[in-house]
């Protein structure tokens, strides 16, 4: 069945991505435009072409070139028909249930449903628009309802059950019997035990969920497009050359040629908030920014939080949990929120101390050059950059003139062929289509023998209709056991394109995203599973190989050989390197404060009880009670927060990133201390054999003790981040 219900959520959570520059582009078979195909396309031929299989080479791809709208409803009725036919025939199976006939068979179901939510998954991240939200809204309780069908089939709960507890699984294979757990998780923990009106009222409540959640993310992105400031010649002081030429380009593309644009993505808004000497106008972005959701109007979105907690809550209490964190956990590594909490709470202090320590230094700065008396959370960036330059003589916006989104993916390249032996060749013949003109497309090889591993999807700029943030995904995964399958991966961002003829310049935090949304591809490309259901992710692990990648971005051969100065050619200069690596625990206060901010709030809500809840009250106490530095926001405010209320994938689990950085600490210091460093062949043998081929084949923990011989230590991490180690 391919974990229906892991499909279902992908295409509404969130992930993470990245680029390329303005260079010429190949010509490429796009996805046409909606509006006009829709008038022009009959309902019923879209939707034969929306579910025709996937021709041409690569063991076929998307037809991106040949699919509209216009018959997306219907293809997904004839898809759900057909998959619910292939779910009747394994559940009345005259023959006794066995891991072929009843687990494999699942596996094998779904493949039209497959295809269609590459498309619905493009239409709703990255080519989004009024007419599609529109279907979207329409589909989301259908599609709910469909699932619901599926995990409440009590004919096909009991085959999956006799197989679970059957002698069979002792003689399977550890992965195959993996495989046989996870299936039955995925009944028995999502209402497949409930009976009659609890059954009913799990059901129901999943369509209004669907309902909510996808409006929860349109609101968020309606904001995102209606509060764009437009700025004139005079309001660009402090602006470095980059930003200035991404702004224009920004407000040309709207339509506005002549003026400046600051759009309300966090790609526009960090580099505006930390360079620009218009303190005003700083406010003015920030409060833009971090009230999306949050603006009193028609995509207010507080309301709808309180509803889809009250629902949450009140489905899993119909399974007998005491609230929705303690039914999510269950199945993490976390087991348990009070251990997520646990590691967050003991980071959480130090943090806070920290960020006293980085408002001390940046107010000292802003009294003698400014006459401020105080840091408000639109001063933040500003000030912490000005302390950069004063303690580290380190000027980020130096730094970026050597971080060229086009050298940095060929460097991205690099260590995938010393790590995994990948290679990357891009196919300009435009015999793979894409779905918009940015968008470009690399076969990946095996270095050595030359097989075809699959292909990477490259979607790197901001544009209206994208949603904000970066996310990776795949519209094929890896496997054998219906004969071997090859990896359609992706990865996708919002960087702000540079000018015409011109590099997109960005970040060193931006370079560490495009590396670690390059890591999520490169968990997909590695995968050597046998069934569908094993590349699934267990949500506080599957950002640690992630996480780790980034690593790779500050190695010697990566600096000396792909970060270049954009005009002059030369390579970055040791000093700058040196002070680099000096600063490179600076404003971890601020980091990590923002993100545990966000983490505890969301776990805070998930472990009460909802009734009569004001989230933007509870927001403010949650935070007031944890002593939150009233400089700092959280990085995702509760009505914005698409990680946790757009779909369920973060949702009690946002921690998840610290639990994967403790990992990923613990792991990086495994190559550190290796003969070879970061590119010692052994360690890097040993981490796509333990901890990215495997997938979720192997559960996690017995994954990394594999790796590394032992369980990681949460030490690695503070160290990692300059905060204090307790002496055992």
């Amino acid at each position: 069945m391919k974990q229906p219900l892991i499909k279902a959520m992908l295409v509404s959570s969130i992930l993470l991505g990245c680029s390329a520059n303005n260079d010429s582009q190949p010509v490429a078979k796009q996805l046409p435009a909606q509006a006009s195909d829709s008038a022009t396309v009959s309902a019923k031929q879209s939707a034969q072409q929306l579910l025709a299989k996937w021709t041409g080479p690569f063991q076929g791809v998307p037809a991106f070139d040949q699919v509209s709208i216009a018959g997306l409803v219907p293809a997904f009725e004839i898809a759900m028909a057909k998959n619910l036919a292939e779910i009747e025939v394994i559940a009345n199976n005259p023959a006794p249930a066995n891991f072929e006939n009843t687990i494999v068979a699942l596996e094998a179901t779904g493949s039209d449903l497959d295809r269609l939510y590459t498309y619905y998954g493009i239409w709703s991240s990255n080519v989004s628009s009024p007419e599609f939200r529109k279907i979207q809204a329409q589909m989301a309780p259908k599609l709910s309802a469909f699932y619901s069908k599926i995990r409440q089939n009590e004919k096909l709960f009991a085959r999956v059950e006799q197989v679970f507890h059957s002698d069979e699984v002792k003689k399977l294979s550890p992965e195959q019997q993996r495989l046989v757990l996870l299936n039955y998780n995925g009944f028995a923990r999502n209402g497949a035990t409930l009976k009659g009106d609890k059954q009913k009222r799990y059901a129901d409540i999943n369509q209004e969920l669907a309902k909510l959640h996808t409006q929860f993310s349109n609101n968020v992105l309606a904001d995102e497009e209606n509060y764009v400031l437009y700025l004139s010649k005079a309001q660009l002081g402090g602006l470095p050359e980059s930003v200035v030429n991404a702004a224009a380009s920004a407000a040309k593309d709207r339509g506005r040629e002549g003026e400046y644009a600051i759009t309300n993505t966090r790609s526009s808004m960090d580099p505006f908030l930390t360079y620009s000497t218009e303190r005003e106008l700083r406010k003015q972005v920030w409060n833009s920014y971090y009230h999306r959701g949050d603006n009193g109007d028609e995509f207010d979105n507080n309301a709808l939080i309180a509803k889809i907690l009250k629902l949450r809550h009140e489905r899993v209490g119909l399974l007998g949990y005491k609230n929705y964190a303690s039914w999510r956990l269950e199945d993490r590594m976390a087991k348990k929120p009070e251990n997520a909490i646990a590691l967050m709470e003991a980071v959480w202090p130090a943090a806070i101390a920290r960020v006293e320590e980085e408002v001390a230094d940046m107010l000292t700065i802003g009294k003698k050059e400014d006459g401020i008396k105080d840091i408000k959370p639109w001063d933040y960036r500003f000030y912490a950059e000005k302390v950069r330059k004063a303690k580290y003589d380190l000027d980020s916006d130096e730094v970026k003139q050597y971080l060229q989104l086009n050298n940095l993916r060929e460097a991205m390249f690099y260590v995938a062929g010393r790590l995994f032996n990948f290679s990357f060749a891009e196919i300009t013949d435009g015999s793979v289509p894409v779905f918009h003109e940015d968008v470009r497309v690399w076969e990946v090889t095996d270095k050595t023998s030359g097989e075809h591993i699959g292909l990477w999807y490259l979607d790197p700029f901001a544009r209206q209709g994208k949603r904000s943030g970066a996310w990776a995904t795949t519209y094929r995964s890896h496997t054998t056991f219906q004969g071997k399958t090859n990896v359609l991966s992706s990865n996708n961002s919002n960087f702000s394109k540079g000018a015409p003829g011109e590099p997109t310049l960005i970040s060193w935090d931006d370079a560490e995203t495009y590396f670690h949304e390059f890591g999520h591809a490169l968990h997909f490309l590695a995968s050597n599973v046998d069934y569908p259901t094993l590349n699934s992710g267990v949500r506080d692990y599957t950002e640690f190989q992630s996480q780790l990648l980034e690593r790779w971005l500050s190695t010697d051969q990566v600096i000396d050989n792909y970060l270049v100065h954009y005009k002059t050619g030369k390579p970055m200069p040791a000093e700058l390197v040196k002070k680099i690596k000096k600063a490179a625990n600076f404003n971890q206060g601020f980091k990590t404060t923002e993100y545990l901010a966000s983490a505890l709030v969301d776990m805070k809500f998930h472990t009460v009880d909802p009734s009569g809840i004001d989230a933007d009250k509870f927001e403010r106490e949650t935070l007031a009670a944890l002593n939150m530095p009233e400089q700092i926001v959280m990085r995702h405010r509760s009505p914005h927060f698409g990680h946790v209320f757009s779909g369920e994938g973060y949702s009690s689990s946002y921690y998840g990133y610290m639990w994967a950085e403790v990992l990923t600490s613990d792991a990086a210091e495994a190559f550190a201390q290796a003969p070879g460093g970061f590119y010692d062949e052994e360690v890097a043998a040993k981490l796509v054999e333990h901890l990215f081929s495997v997938r979720n084949a192997v559960d996690p923990a017995e994954a990394y003790r594999a790796f590394r011989g032992r369980d990681a230590q949460v030490e690695a991490l503070m160290r990692d981040r300059g905060f204090p180690v307790k002496a055992d």
